[in-house]
């Protein structure tokens, strides 16, 4: 860490404990790039595990910041609603948040999710298996040695997005489209990859007409085994509205790109900084499912889903009103010490490192995190193969986001292969 984000350190700290209890709100992207939004969390958890932040860009909403109470909310999607929307901030467009499964409640919920879920089967991820691996090996064959280069660009965006398009099966040659319009969706205005909301819906006109075009195509063929023929033949989707093809198309590019980019890159800068993890690592590559698990716990990749209250609920002694925002911490829930032994520590052989909310809980429990966990395992398998070491230059740039956990960038040089 450099003097400049010690004394960054030392600041958002002062500043959380400083703050007056009603007036902290968690909800600051800067703190998130800085990677300084741990205080506020630490400090909720202790003092005030149900917060609520009275104003905001958000709006108000409510806090819930412990492991045990964000399970609690998760698992209980009657009186926690999905609907609208799933991050603290309103999506964007004069019509509102995009309909998509995982912003419904049953019973809709349900049959959607059931007609894609068979795409991240354990069938269906046996036969993707020896795809990947063989992916992971030619773009890390193809890495240069002894020279600096960007990991997220060259590995973490090329696998996932690879992968993307072999599930939505579109040509690999528009994968970094994917990469680029899952970037588009969740980024901020302003904030480098998009200058305003007028050309963020411009984007999406065209995302949106390039699967309307897929759907035709898949709709008036014979049913196969990618997301979109599911989702054109579906007895429950058949028949969907086109803004909630749509929705169910930018939840599936977003699910199958953020999470298993960023924690890719993730466990390259979590054994950086760790570097007792890594040598246990390189003397036990058998530690790498456990590792993978650790590092998705660790990560985060999304830091909260927010739901909203269908009555009225007294919760951890607080009354939650009917229509609140209530937004579950799942970056916080992971550092919780009641549940999880030294949480702020990494270490890849815990004896329960899927004990995480990362993917979290009950309905909307994410479908394809067994894929997410697949690809990192065949990542480092490679990896472990090839180099003894990957080592990284300089801090990382991070996403400007409340929601996405992530990296933009994270230089790195690999001394020498195995």
């Amino acid at each position: 860490m450099s003097d400049g984000n010690i004394d960054l350190a030392k600041d958002a700290r002062a500043r959380a404990y400083a703050t007056p209890l009603d007036q902290l709100n968690p909800a600051q992207p800067a703190l998130f790039q800085a990677d300084q939004m741990w205080w506020n969390f630490e400090r909720l958890r202790k003092e005030d595990p149900v917060h609520f932040t009275a104003e905001s860009e958000y709006g108000p909403y409510w806090s819930i910041t412990k492991y045990n109470d964000i399970m609690a909310v998760d698992t209980n999607h009657q009186v926690f609603s999905s609907e609208p929307g799933i991050t603290i901030a309103e999506q964007q467009g004069d019509q509102g948040p995009l309909p998509m499964f995982i912003a419904m409640d049953p019973p809709k919920h349900d049959v959607q999710r059931k007609t894609v879920s068979p795409a991240v089967s354990p069938v269906n991820l046996a036969k993707l298996e020896p795809l990947i691996r063989e992916r992971a090996a030619r773009i890390l064959d193809e890495l240069p040695i002894g020279e600096e280069f960007d990991w997220v660009d060259k590995v973490s965006m090329e696998l996932t997005a690879m992968t993307l398009a072999t599930l939505f099966d579109i040509p690999q040659e528009d994968r970094r489209r994917l990469t680029y319009w899952s970037d588009v969706v969740t980024a901020v205005p302003g904030q480098g990859l998009i200058d305003t909301l007028e050309q963020k819906m411009q984007i999406f006109v065209e995302y949106h007409a390039y699967f309307t075009n897929i759907w035709n195509q898949r709709v008036n063929a014979e049913p196969k085994d990618d997301l979109i023929s599911m989702l054109a033949h579906g007895e429950a989707t058949r028949n969907m509205e086109p803004r909630e093809y749509f929705g169910n198309v930018v939840l599936l590019t977003v699910g199958g790109n953020d999470t298993t980019r960023n924690t890719i890159s993730g466990s390259v800068y979590a054994l950086n900084k760790n570097p007792d993890q890594y040598k246990k690592l390189r003397e036990n590559p058998g530690l790498i499912p456990s590792m993978v698990s650790e590092t998705i716990r660790w990560q985060t990749p999304l830091a909260h889903m927010r739901r909203r209250a269908t009555q009225d609920i007294e919760f951890g002694g607080k009354l939650i009103r009917k229509n609140d925002k209530v937004v579950m911490w799942y970056v916080s829930g992971n550092r919780d010490d009641e549940v999880i032994e030294r949480p702020n520590d990494y270490i890849i052989d815990r004896e329960r490192p899927r004990n995480h909310l990362s993917f979290g809980f009950g309905i909307h429990r994410c479908v394809g995190n067994r894929l997410a966990e697949l690809q990192l395992k065949i990542v480092w398998e490679e990896i472990m193969k090839r180099f003894p070491e990957i080592v990284l230059i300089e801090e990382p740039k991070r996403v400007y986001s409340t929601f996405v956990k992530g990296y933009e960038s994270m230089k790195v040089v690999i001394p020498k292969r195995a």
